[in-house]
C-alpha cells in the first residue's frame, strides 16, 4: 500500500530550491554505522562514495538502509561511466547519483539514459527495495521516480566547464555538481590542487551562472568547513562536505587537545 506521502528517502530536486542551504555528509567509508552517525550529525543527506571512497553495491545497500534509519536521502557518488551501478543503486532505495567527469552533452544523456524511465531516459524496472524504502506501489513509483530521483552531472574538467550550459539543459539532468579539486587540476593544466585559484573561483560563478539560466540547482563538493562557510555565502543551494575520514581525524586531534585545554577539576582534600 502507499503511504499519503513518499518517505524521507525521496529527494525530489526541488528540495534543494527551499528552505536554506542543504548541507550533505560526504562518505567515504562504507561502514552502516557511520553513515547513521553522520545523518543523525544534522546532515541533510549523505553521499555514499564509490569513486574515490570504498562504497561497493553491497555496502551501498547498506548504506542506503542506514541513512533511512536516520529518516535522510543516501545518494551514490558513481565511478566514472558506470551507470549500471547507478541503476541498481536507485533499485536498492538510493535518493539519487552523482555522475562524475560529465563533459559534454552526450555525456550527461547517456547518465539520464541510465537512470530515468522513460520517456526521460531508458532506466530498467527492477526497484523492489527502493518501493519498501518508499511506502509506494509499483504504478506510484513508476510515475514517480523521475521526480523522486536525483540525477546529478558532476562539472570538474576545463571541457566540462565549456559545456556546462548544454549540459545543464539536458533533459533528465537534475542538477550540477562542482568538483574543485579537480576542476584546479584541470584548469592549471596539472600544476596544482588549489580550490581558491583564481581560475577556479571563476568558475564557480560560470556554473552557478548556467544552472540559474536552466532553472536548476547547483551543488558543490567543500574541502572543509571554511570553504563550506564561503559556498554558502556565493549561493550554493547544496553543499557536500567531507569526507568522513576528515571528520574522524578532525575529532581525533579535537579530543587529544581537549585533554590538556580542559579546565582542573577539583580533588578533595584526602586525594
Amino acid at each position: 500500500m502507499r503511504t499519503s506521502e513518499p518517505r524521507p528517502a525521496a529527494f525530489p530536486a526541488a528540495a534543494l530550491e527551499f528552505g536554506g542551504t542543504h548541507f550533505n555528509g560526504w562518505l567515504s567509508l562504507t561502514s552502516p554505522l557511520v553513515v547513521e552517525a553522520v545523518a543523525r550529525a544534522g546532515f541533510a543527506s549523505v553521499t555514499l562514495d564509490a569513486q574515490h571512497g570504498f562504497a561497493t553495491f553491497d555496502s551501498i545497500v547498506e548504506g542506503v538502509a542506514a541513512a533511512a534509519l536516520a529518516d535522510a536521502p543516501a545518494l551514490v557518488r558513481l565511478p566514472a561511466g558506470d551507470y549500471a551501478l547507478g541503476a541498481r543503486s536507485l533499485d536498492v532505495g538510493a535518493a539519487g547519483l552523482i555522475a562524475p567527469m560529465i563533459e559534454a552533452a552526450a555525456d550527461a544523456r547517456a547518465f539520464v539514459d541510465a537512470v530515468k524511465f522513460p520517456p526521460v531516459g531508458r532506466r530498467s524496472w527492477g526497484p523492489s527495495r527502493a518501493m519498501t524504502l518508499l511506502g509506494l506501489d509499483r504504478d506510484d513509483y513508476l510515475a514517480s521516480a523521475n521526480e523522486l530521483t536525483l540525477a546529478l552531472a558532476m562539472i570538474e574538467t576545463e571541457r566540462g566547464l565549456a559545456n556546462v550550459d548544454e549540459i545543464a539543459r539536458t533533459e533528465g539532468v537534475d542538477g550540477l555538481l562542482i568538483g574543485p579539486n579537480d576542476l584546479s587540476v584541470s584548469l592549471t593544466r596539472g600544476a596544482t590542487i588549489d580550490v581558491g585559484h583564481p581560475k577556479v573561483v571563476e568558475a564557480l560563478g560560470q556554473v552557478l551562472a548556467a544552472g540559474r539560466s536552466a532553472g536548476k540547482p547547483v551543488a558543490v563538493f567543500a574541502n572543509s568547513p571554511a570553504m563550506a562557510s564561503d559556498y554558502v555565502r556565493r549561493g550554493f543551494p547544496m553543499i557536500a562536505l567531507g569526507p568522513d575520514l576528515a571528520f574522524l581525524s578532525a575529532g581525533a586531534e579535537r579530543a587529544l587537545s581537549d585533554v590538556f585545554d580542559a579546565p582542573a577539576i577539583g580533588v578533595s582534600a584526602g586525594g
